[in-house]
C-alpha cells in the first residue's frame, strides 16, 4: 500500500518556522500533509486551539492546497482512520526529542501499526522550539526569523507588546 497522506501532529502552541520546514520537507515525500492540532490542555497552550489552527492557516498560505490542519481531541490513531492513514510525520530537533518521540512511535503502531516518519529541521532552525519562541517574545526579543509576521503579532499582542 502506498499512502499519499501523511499526519503531522502537535500542539504548535505557537507554530514556528521549524514546523513550517517539517511541513515542507513532508510535502517531498507525500501529497498531502494532515496538520493535526492536538488540544493537550495538559501543556496549559498559551493560545487556544482555534488561535493555533488559525496561526498555521495563515503560516502556510503557500501550499494552503496540498496542506489540511485540523484540531483534534484524543488518541492520534483514532483521527488519522478519518484520513484512512497510518503514517506519521514527527520532527525531531535533539537525541531527547528523539528519545520520546519513539515512545509514542511504538506505542502508536502498537496501537493501530502507524508508522512514523521522522524529520529534521533545516540546519538554521533545529535549535528552535515553542518554548524558545514564547520566552523570546516575553522578553521583547527579535522574531523575524523565527515566525511568520501574522504569529508574531499574535504573540506580541498576548504579552501585550
Amino acid at each position: 500500500m502506498i499512502n499519499k497522506i501523511c499526519v503531522y501532529p502537535g500542539t504548535f502552541d505557537p507554530v514556528h518556522y521549524g514546523h513550517i520546514d517539517i511541513v515542507k520537507r513532508a510535502l517531498n515525500v507525500f501529497e498531502y500533509v494532515i496538520v493535526a492540532i492536538a488540544e493537550n490542555p495538559k501543556k496549559k497552550p498559551l493560545f487556544s486551539i482555534e488561535e493555533r489552527v488559525d496561526m498555521f492557516r495563515k503560516s502556510i498560505d503557500e501550499f494552503s492546497d496540498r496542506v489540511i490542519i485540523e484540531p483534534f481531541k484524543g488518541l492520534l490513531v483514532n483521527f488519522m482512520r478519518k484520513y484512512n492513514t497510518k503514517i506519521v510525520v514527527r520532527g525531531v530537533r535533539l537525541f531527547t526529542d528523539f528519545e520520546y518521540e519513539l515512545q509514542i512511535a511504538m506505542t502508536n503502531y502498537n496501537l493501530d501499526k502507524v508508522e512514523t516518519f521522522f524529520l529534521m529541521p533545516s540546519q538554521e532552525l533545529i535549535h528552535i522550539s515553542s518554548t524558545i519562541i514564547k520566552d523570546i517574545a516575553y522578553h521583547h526579543g527579535d522574531l523575524s526569523n523565527l515566525v511568520h509576521p501574522y504569529v508574531e503579532k499574535k504573540l506580541r499582542e498576548r504579552f501585550k507588546i
